[in-house]
């Protein structure tokens, strides 16, 4: 039976936008105009769910909708590689009626640390305090000097790009700590110390390599290849696992980015990109209540721009009550109920479910085969169907990682090569403090007819926090991002500070939404 037959049989025409996710009695489909109401699948290891993301993610592609996930294991890379016929696909495709038909997908591949491949990078201002106080399981009171540091940078037109320029405006608060006091509140030496030692832990682990320019533009992650279908972008995060709170950080960044730069849309026919978060506890453990509010109100509120959400994780337990409400599409696969949480987690997951009166869900659950699911998705006017017992889908790409040759080869021809490769290191933050004291960024000193004349950094101290003018205010447009490089470096810089500049005319409305959602329960603290 064809998947047009199969569409129909479940009550729907091929053309309304359908993903086929698998077969029980009936085609079971995520309908494209509803997938923006986010989704879970969960299931214990080894039970088929990174295959369900790869058939989701096919699902998508071919529909013409992007998709970014990210590859814990190295496994989805071989979406950008045709499948193969293997007798357990075949076997499987003809079970639930349809005829297995190996494909592949247009690819590109990101890497935090550059290696697998094109680097992605953020900038301090762009991550913002509150994420960087998660990333550096910061305290209250060290997360307050934190926002000080922020605040200041943003009164004194100081950009925060990478963490030179993060460690130079916490030590410029540290040296100015009595005359900043009165102001903000106490900052100690104490909370500075700890702050700069958690930098340079991030630092020993490449976290470094996360924080620069030129930043990554997330209309990257949204485009079509010449056939019309979604471009899968694959961010390897197999060595970037080993710290998890890069990764989970990294994640909700990029979440917050989406969310603060993309137009209200309403509901459209499809999605204009899925976002796939696996291993999604990591975003959740030992979250404090501030984040874990901030990230329901992102997944809340970013449904009407037009992304849909999917988190993969073991246990729907790992998902707080307040996020797992606004997750509508769910695949659950098998759980293993061994211990007192493990049962408790079966019988959490079943009652998530409309209950269909054909079979005990909970039982269901821990009879699950590999490769079988339990299924309910979004029908009508946004109702959950009953679930259903359902043998997923065959992927129609390879199933395992890629050759090095074929990343590679999907590297090349992403169109991105270049674009990213080479780290940016524009006058910002650091150079301008040390500007401001008469010294070279290299710490040496500059000649008396260079300096300018006055405009020392206590001269600035003083008529900043008095309130004056007389303050040397560093320039935020093209002209002090280095006008003496060759023109294409000078552009991709200039398109760069358009997007990281917080402080910039440009930036300032989108730095207020990304601290209003993601940092707005900060403002008491500063």
């Amino acid at each position: 039976m064809a998947k047009a037959d199969l569409v129909a049989e479940a009550g729907l025409a091929a053309e309304d936008g359908a993903i086929l996710i698998g077969k029980s009695w009936k085609a079971e489909n995520l309908l494209l105009k509803l997938a923006n109401r986010h989704g879970l699948v969960t299931g214990a290891t080894g039970t088929g769910k990174t295959v369900t993301l790869q058939v989701m993610a096919e699902g998508f592609a071919r529909n013409g909708v992007p998709v970014f996930a990210a590859d814990i294991k190295g496994d989805l890379s071989g979406i950008a590689a045709p499948g193969s016929s293997q007798p357990a696909f075949v076997k499987r495709a003809a079970e639930i009626g349809v005829k297995y038909e190996p494909d592949q997908f247009t690819t590109v591949f990101w890497d935090v640390f550059g290696e697998q491949g094109h680097p992605v990078r953020a900038t301090i201002s762009e991550m913002g305090p509150l994420l960087l106080a998660r990333l550096l399981d910061l305290n209250d009171t060290q997360e307050g000097v934190l926002n000080i540091a922020f605040r200041i940078a943003d009164e004194q037109k100081l950009l925060l790009l990478d963490l030179k320029d993060l460690r130079a405006i916490l030590s410029f608060i540290a040296e100015n700590a009595s005359d900043l006091t009165t102001k903000y509140g106490n900052v100690t030496a104490q909370s500075v110390g700890t702050i700069q030692r958690q930098l340079l832990v991030l630092e020993n682990q490449k976290g470094d390599l996360f924080f620069g320019e030129p930043a990554l533009d997330i209309n990257d992650l949204m485009k079509t290849d010449r056939d019309g279908r979604g471009i899968v972008n694959i961010m390897a995060a197999d060595k970037l696992m080993a710290n998890p709170r890069l990764y989970a950080t990294f994640l909700l960044w990029l979440l917050s980015e989406l969310f603060e730069q993309l137009p209200e849309v309403g509901d459209l026919d499809k999605p204009k990109l899925v976002f796939f978060f696996d291993e999604a506890h990591l975003l959740f453990n030992g979250a404090p209540k501030a984040l874990l509010t901030a990230v329901e109100q992102v997944v809340r509120l970013i449904r009407s721009k037009g992304v849909g959400v999917y988190f993969v994780t073991q246990n729907p337990l790992d998902i707080p009550d307040t996020v797992l409400a606004q997750l509508g599409n769910r695949v659950q696969h098998a759980l293993r109920a061994f211990t007192p949480r493990d049962q408790k987690a079966v019988r959490a997951a079943a009652e998530t479910f409309r209950q269909n009166p054909k079979f005990k869900t909970e039982e269901a659950i821990t009879q699950l085969a590999v490769g079988e699911a339990l299924t309910s998705t979004l029908e009508g006017k946004g109702t959950p169907t009953m679930v259903e017992r359902t043998l997923i889908a065959p992927p129609m790409a390879q199933v395992g990682p890629c050759s090095v040759q074929e990343r590679q080869q999907a590297m090349n021809a992403s169109g991105f090569k270049g674009k990213y490769d080479t780290m940016i290191d524009a006058d910002s933050a650091y150079e301008e403090l040390m500007k401001r004291k008469n010294l070279q960024p290299d710490g040496s000193a500059v000649e008396a007819s260079t300096t300018g004349g006055g405009g020392g950094i206590m001269d600035t101290i003083g008529g900043w926090l008095g309130g004056g003018s007389s303050a040397p205010r560093p320039k935020t447009g093209p002209g002090s991002r280095g006008g003496a490089l060759p023109q294409s470096m000078t552009e991709k810089i200039i398109t760069s500070a358009a997007r990281s500049a917080a402080t910039s005319i440009g930036r300032q409305v989108g730095t207020a939404i990304l601290r209003g959602v993601l940092g707005s329960m900060m403002g008491g603290r500063r």
